[in-house]
């Protein structure tokens, strides 16, 4: 057996652990990465790439079909799924030289595939093959799709996002177990390709979005043809030839249904994640976890001061690709320059890739309002937007959360490039800029991003119809 001894082991070669080698090994650190699957992760082989992929297949079809508004002819459209297949791993395999062993071999990074194992506080196995003992060791083993308890689910085949870009044929009714982002970006993708699609979800879809904004996509969902169930128990799922039955228990709408069948030819099962930490050795490490992920302080150290742990992994952080970069670069700063670093959850965005997209940043409304804090809340729709009425893109608005002084606390929007525009808000948050700041930037026109202006430009709309401020524009006038 070979003894390594770097400077850092990391453990899981997705977006978080790739980051840290890359990052370590460009100061000159000696870095060993161990990967048991494939280099890319998740987020690279069955998560954020592939469903974007679908999602632009799908986007462009719904795009032929409505194109007369704007004097196009698309006198036929047909898709070809193994064609939209091929597009998929197209832009997979495009990727993925760039997280590949090759490529972090050459950065100065010893890469070794296997499956790792904690033997003590300091040391870990790889197979029979290798022993690390690394001065600091980062866990960035991500998640895996989370299976609920429901009979007869694992009597016959059914899909998760780690199968479903595999599928060599379309499927003709596609149900799908679940309505947060995962589920609702595929039910959509797959309408829109030609699939009926219905969409079974125990709470509210999008429950942890803010539900203003989450109530446009559930609509545009509806209109595209999709089949929301909720608030629906799924009792049971029975496996046919060719078909599968699920028995549901709960309502449509606000009328109670009791108990139905449902019958689609491909199960979807998306309702939630896993951290992925069986089989680590955690406890051989002394290094705390529970069904949550492994827990981490604000510095994302375990309960092993040489361990950290990032990304999915880590116990209440966020389960996104930028929120485990986030986490890399803490790491390092903590790890190799001792820099005082605290995990923050409110600098970190997210985005639904629907049609219209759902992009969050910092506090929503209610999040401010339980934090006891006095707010203003600030709107500004696409249909007052040159650009949004340009493209035919005018469903939605930005929501904007400020204090009552104007600090920019978080916001939502919810239409066209959600996820491009978000970015300036996020910056804004990260920063504790005033919205007096949003209203001072020049932007081009005719764009998108004057949506947000025009909402932070409201926040002083009220002070103009002030006495105090007509008396002082009166008094000004006097000297001509």
């Amino acid at each position: 057996m070979e003894i390594l001894k770097p400077d850092i082991c990391v453990i899981g070669g997705g977006s978080g652990g790739l980051s840290v080698a890359a990052a370590a090994a460009a100061f000159g650190v000696p870095v060993v990465l161990v990967e048991n699957y494939k280099m890319g992760g998740d987020c690279l082989n069955t998560g954020c790439v592939p469903s974007k992929a679908l999602l632009a297949a799908a986007k462009h079809a719904h795009a032929m079909q409505h194109s007369a508004v704007f004097g196009v002819n698309a006198a036929s459209m047909a898709v070809d799924f193994a064609k939209v297949r091929a597009h998929v791993h197209d832009v997979i395999d495009s990727i993925a030289p760039v997280d590949s062993a090759e490529r972090f071999t050459g950065l100065g990074v010893r890469v070794i595939k296997g499956h790792a194992a904690f033997k003590d506080k300091r040391t870990i196995a790889v197979d029979d093959q290798f022993e690390i003992r690394a001065r600091r060791f980062v866990i960035a083993t991500g998640s895996t799709p989370a299976l609920p308890p429901i009979p007869g689910l694992d009597s016959g085949p059914y899909l998760t996002n780690e199968s479903i870009f595999d599928l060599d044929t379309l499927p003709a009714h596609l149900i799908v177990i679940g309505g947060g982002p995962i589920g609702l970006e595929m039910a959509q993708a797959f309408r829109r390709l030609g699939s009926a699609v219905t969409v079974c979800e125990a709470a509210r879809p999008l429950a942890k979005d803010d539900p203003e904004c989450a109530a446009i996509v559930l609509d545009q969902l509806e209109r595209d043809g999709v089949v929301l169930r909720s608030p629906v128990k799924v009792m049971s799922v029975a496996h046919g030839a060719g078909k599968v039955t699920l028995t549901l228990d709960g309502a449509n709408g606000e009328e109670k249904m009791g108990e139905e069948e449902i019958e689609g030819t491909h199960l979807l099962v998306a309702a939630g994640r896993k951290p992925t930490v069986d089989g680590l050795g955690l406890d051989a490490a002394g290094i705390r976890h529970d069904k949550s992920g492994i827990v981490v302080d604000k510095k994302l150290k375990t309960s092993n001061r040489r361990v950290h742990a990032i990304g999915d992994c880590a116990a209440g952080q966020l389960q996104f690709t930028h929120a485990a970069n986030y986490h890399a670069g803490l790491v390092i700063r903590n790890a190799l320059f001792r820099l005082p670093v605290k995990a923050n959850n409110d600098v970190i965005p997210w985005v639904t890739y629907t049609e219209p997209e759902l992009a969050q940043t910092g506090l929503s409304e209610a999040e401010a309002r339980k934090r006891g804090t006095k707010i203003r809340i600030l709107r500004w729709p696409y249909h007052d937007n040159d650009r949004a009425q340009a493209e035919r893109a005018t469903h939605g608005h930005i929501k904007v959360v400020t204090t009552a002084k104007g600090t920019v606390l978080g916001a939502t929007i919810v239409g066209a490039q959600a996820g491009e525009l978000i970015a300036t808000w996020t910056l804004a948050i990260a920063q504790k800029l005033n919205i007096r700041a949003m209203t001072g930037i020049v932007l081009p026109y005719p764009t998108l991003s004057e949506i947000g202006k025009r909402a932070a430009i409201d926040f002083f709309t009220p002070s103009l119809t002030k006495p105090i401020v007509r008396r002082i524009i009166g008094w000004l006038r006097l000297f001509g």
